[in-house]
């Protein structure tokens, strides 16, 4: 007995890659257009548009004419949209802005019609097990993944949801190319055995690719190849289908997240990849959140600024996009997009702290920037400029006698009986030391911290290691006070790498690091090196503003692993993060430090990965390619950079209010 293939239309829709985003647009108005044609003209039954509206708007707002065709294919459930509104990395994108994601795309879809819905991850990066929780939060019951998965079934459940697994990934162009029908049946036929090795009597095949159009006549294509196929039957329908078919297969559980790399590529390098984006995306997220929590509270209506906010944050959410793989042209995009992000949150916080409100958050040590040096505060900077009260007030235009000296200051809200303590090789308080001896930094003499580097042969999608080179260590040459006053003290010290500033806040436990330094150096990956008291087994990091466990070997080397065969990615002991990792008492919150590695007794967060390349045909890390070859200028990082992070030696309980103190949260609104 035959078995039944359920295909369906569909192609992945990149925003933005290796092309810049109108170049890609104008090639989605030829797709989409022979789509709406096919459809209009009975000749595909129906049409899946990636799981997300964004391409769909950018369609339209260049073809404003189409809309009345497009609702009519979405009523009558030939064509599907949405949930999402943009397909965007689930390790990079935090839990409100992903929950954004989705209430922005459901109310978009549904203004157009749509009332069926499927968590659609057909090409992220490995897939987060805290991203069933958000499609059940929105009514979604069904998904689809694919990078990641391993060994798993055609169905099982991820963390609570029905989900499919595509055995053989969402790319399949097969019924495009110029081959003859009998090769293409051959082809197909070795497909669906693949993919047969994991289903039942039924099996999912997508048909589509990265920005491809649909052949005409794909439907003639398909029963020709029917009748060449013994043990199949393909019939052209939608994945909803599939899993009305499939309803009862839902057995094996899997509660973990899916970021296994032995049967598809996970591409970890993109974690690393073009540091600066991922900076920018933490501090916009941060800062979105913080300017629509504080007109909430103030009942302020800037809903729609905030939206639209929204909208160029997960535009550049998509996983070419924030992770890093795409040519220069994109990412000078997206930069810009986060800069205006920022312009709107700093606006919308300026502006209602001209009505009168005052944003009093959670931290104890507050910074405040004026003309005047407050009472007990600490001037830690002086920049020239014009006061917020001129720049938001709406009646008043500031002139070149209100230019000014404005004096950023650090103040404590409530006193404590702390003591800061600093000399030219230590900093300490009450809870918490740093001390540079015999040519370390030491935390509280028990944790110790290096700066390395290392070459890296790779590209934009995975670090690869040159096996001929060793990794080369900083060697500290000096260090001296920096700061001296009753609210922070600090200490520069000066490394062959880069010159590191580490201060501490009064009643603090944590020790802040800033490193700002001049980058000459091509394809090198740099890590901050934490030294702990044992080997390293397992930690505890941030994922969708939840803390995950992950197990790793401490003494797996990606040196004496790398693949010798096509289609093998190795095997890494790097991990994404969000904000925070934590192991043996050690905790280490970032600002848009987005990796962190595991090697025998140290706990290393990349802090820089220049790469010449988009995909590199010879990385001796993955064997095949995952993009084109294109150079990159910008993905080396030339020229000035800054880091920054915050460590402490406190218990995992204790966390959240640690992450609290370095982003801290509205406690009330005066």
């Amino acid at each position: 007995m035959k078995k039944t293939v359920i295909a369906y239309l569909h192609t992945h829709w990149d925003k933005e890659w290796y092309r810049p985003f109108e170049v890609f647009r104008l090639r989605l108005l030829r797709v989409f257009d022979n789509v709406l044609k096919l459809l209009d003209e009975n000749k595909i039954p129906s049409f899946y548009f990636d799981g997300q509206v964004n391409a769909l708007l950018d369609y339209l707002e260049l073809r404003p004419e189409k809309e009345k065709l497009v609702r009519k294919f979405i009523k009558e459930k030939r064509l599907f949209i949405g949930p999402c509104y943009t397909l965007v990395d689930e390790f990079l994108t935090d839990k409100p802005t992903f929950y954004k994601n989705l209430e922005i795309g459901l109310k978009i879809s549904r203004n157009f019609g749509c009332t069926d819905f499927i968590g659609y991850l057909a090409d992220t990066f490995g897939h987060s097990q805290n991203i069933p929780k958000a499609f059940k939060h929105f009514g979604i019951d069904k998904c689809i993944v694919w990078r990641g998965v391993g060994d798993l079934p055609s169905e099982f459940i991820f963390n609570g949801i029905d989900t499919v697994n595509l055995v053989r990934g969402y790319f399949n162009d097969i019924f495009s190319s110029k081959l003859s029908l009998d090769d293409k049946a051959k082809f197909v036929k070795k497909e669906l055995d693949l993919i047969s090795e994991k289903s039942g009597r039924f099996l999912l095949m997508p048909i589509g690719a990265d920005h491809l159009g649909i052949e005409s006549d794909i439907q003639k294509q398909i029963d020709k190849i029917n009748d060449r196929l013994e043990d199949y039957t393909i019939k052209l329908s939608t994945p909803f289908e599939y899993f009305d078919l499939v309803k009862n297969n839902f057995k094996t559980k899997f509660n973990d997240e899916l970021r296994d790399n032995s049967k598809t590529f996970i591409l970890p390098g993109c974690y690393s990849s073009r540091r600066d984006l991922k900076q920018l995306n933490t501090e916009c997220s941060y800062k979105l959140q913080l300017a629509e929590n504080f007109s909430k509270q103030c009942n302020q209506d800037y809903k729609n600024i905030i939206e639209y906010a929204y909208k160029l944050l997960l535009q550049n959410e998509a996983h070419d996009g924030i992770c890093g793989c795409a040519v220069d042209e994109v990412h000078q995009e997206n930069i810009t997009r986060y800069k205006k992000i920022l312009e709107i949150t700093d606006t919308i916080i300026g502006e209602l702290k001209l009505k009168g409100y005052k944003l009093n958050l959670s931290n104890n040590i507050e910074e405040i920037e004026s003309k005047e040096i407050c009472k007990n505060a600490q001037v830690i900077s002086t920049n020239k400029g014009f006061e917020s009260e001129l720049l938001y007030n709406t009646q008043r235009i500031p002139i070149t006698e209100d230019f000014t000296t404005l004096y950023t200051q650090i103040k404590e809200k409530k006193e404590t009986t702390d003591i800061l303590k600093v000399t030219d090789s230590k900093l300490s308080n009450n809870q918490i030391s740093l001390e540079v001896k015999n040519g370390k930094i030491w935390i509280n003499s028990k944790y110790s911290i290096d700066f390395v580097r290392c070459k890296d042969i790779g590209d934009s999608y995975n670090f690869a290691p040159d096996i001929k080179s060793k990794p080369k260590n900083a060697k500290i040459i000096s260090s001296k006070v920096a700061i001296k006053g009753n609210l922070r003290v600090g200490i520069e010290i000066k490394t062959d790498f880069y010159k590191v500033l580490a201060f501490l806040n009064k009643g603090s436990s944590l020790i802040n690091f800033e490193i700002k330094w001049n980058n000459r150096i091509k394809n090198n990956r740099w890590q901050v090196q934490f030294n702990m008291p044992k080997p390293i087994s397992e930690t505890y990091s941030e994922d969708m503003n939840e803390i995950i466990n992950r197990k790793f070997n401490p003494d797996y080397d990606i040196r004496k692993n790398l693949p010798k065969t096509k289609g093998i990615e190795a095997k890494t002991n790097t991990a994404p993060m969000q904000r925070f990792v934590w192991t043996q008492d050690f905790g280490i919150i970032t600002k848009g430090l987005t990796e962190y590695e595991v090697f025998k007794k140290s706990l290393n967060i990349t802090i820089l990965r220049s790469v010449s390349m988009l995909s590199n045909p010879k990385n001796p890390a993955r064997t095949t390619p995952a993009g084109p070859p294109l150079p990159l200028f910008d993905g080396q990082l030339l020229g000035k950079n800054k880091i920054e992070f915050a460590i402490g030696n406190f218990e995992l309980k204790d966390s959240t209010k640690y992450i609290d103190e370095i982003y801290p949260k509205i406690k009330d609104i005066k």
